[in-house]
């Protein structure tokens, strides 16, 4: 069984990480999304309420491909949870070649570690190239439109959440 870990915060869940979702299925027997819990980061939305973005958005991804999606909160190294996770592969996507700089000087680190799982990139679509979650909320704490990058559900989270602060 292939299993390929899908790291990051999503903070929250956008088009672009679900297009990268449904993509690396198609690699992968198992697919471990990693939520990374990052206090440096501050996130908008607590790992609960992140975890329970993805189980929802994943879930027809998972009917419609017919493969295993678990979703895993990590707070240790990268190379560690794929590890933990029985991870042959780990998963980015890449948006621009400011994403690949900072991914190259991963993979080294993370290679040195442990030589036996690998990285594949994959590139965003076209049509999701420009969305970042950074910018998601900025758009979103300032009352513009991002229907066309998040899920309908994510959209009414981020609604609530900047109306209640």
């Amino acid at each position: 069984m292939r299993t390929g870990l899908y790291p990051g915060t999503f903070d929250p869940i956008t088009l672009g990480h679900i297009d990268i979702i449904r993509r690396a299925c198609t690699l992968v027997d198992r697919l471990v999304i990693g939520v990374a819990i990052n206090h440096d980061k501050g996130p908008l939305f607590s790992l609960e309420e992140r975890v329970a973005m993805i189980e929802a958005e994943c879930d027809a991804v998972r009917k419609s491909l017919d493969v295993e999606i678990v979703v895993h909160p990590f707070e240790n190294l990268l190379i560690q949870c794929a590890e933990d996770v029985g991870a042959s592969m780990i998963i980015r996507g890449l948006r621009a070649v400011s994403d690949f700089e900072y991914e190259f000087q991963m993979v080294g680190m993370n290679r040195a570690m442990n030589n036996q799982v690998e990285t594949v990139f994959l590139m965003a679509d076209t049509n999701h190239q420009a969305i970042a979650s950074r910018l998601v909320k900025e758009i979103a704490r300032l009352n513009g439109e991002v229907e066309k990058f998040v899920p309908e559900a994510v959209k009414l989270a981020l609604l609530e959440k900047y109306q209640t602060r």
